[in-house]
């Protein structure tokens, strides 16, 4: 497991090496990621929830119970439902965007696999995709498994993470570079 640079993903990284030990013990290991991606999609699509989960001033009684509440009407179960509620009762739902990373980093190196997050301006169609995971095998060496997220505020282009490596083509930086390379000359 990579080395953890500050105190969150420390506590991330050590939840979801439990996790994943549970979840690959009882062979459930992909279930728990597609478990884990809906809740995190929950939580990308709600201010409200994202809020909720960051804020101190929510006590662990009532982050437990909304947490209970969203789980079973989204029919997380299992796993990855038990999960987010142990995670709920010890205040620990700040870290549980980290703890879904860290889970499927670690799921993907089992793999076989190298984990890359990449942003994009705007939504990938499934060719683009494929041609992205090849791209990125060959650069790689292994299998690539890719999380898109969208981020309209890059203009075009995309940015991609893999590893300790960031790649960077949004239109985006490059006009900010442009934007600095103008003010020195002037």
């Amino acid at each position: 497991m990579a080395q953890s640079s500050s105190p969150i993903s420390a506590v991330a990284d050590r939840y979801a090496a439990s996790l994943y030990e549970l979840a690959a013990d009882s062979k459930q290991v992909a279930k728990v990621e597609s478990d884990l991606g809906r809740f995190e999609a929950l939580l990308e699509g709600s201010e409200d929830l994202s809020r909720m989960i960051k804020s101190p001033v929510f006590s662990a009684e009532e982050q437990a119970k909304a947490i209970d509440a969203i789980v079973t009407k989204a029919k997380i179960d299992g796993l990855a439902g038990n999960f987010l509620r142990v995670a709920a009762a010890n205040r620990r739902l700040f870290a549980v965007p980290g703890m879904i990373k860290a889970f499927r980093r670690i799921a993907a190196e089992q793999r076989g696999e190298v984990a890359a997050e990449i942003t994009s301006a705007h939504e990938l169609t499934a060719p683009q995709q494929n041609e992205l995971k090849a791209t990125l095998k060959g650069v790689a060496g292994k299998d690539v498994s890719i999380t898109v997220t969208v981020d309209p505020s890059l203009l075009g282009g995309l940015v991609v993470k893999l590893g300790s490596r960031q790649i960077d083509t949004s239109l985006k930086t490059k006009l900010n570079s442009l934007k600095l390379a103008l003010k020195e000359v002037g």
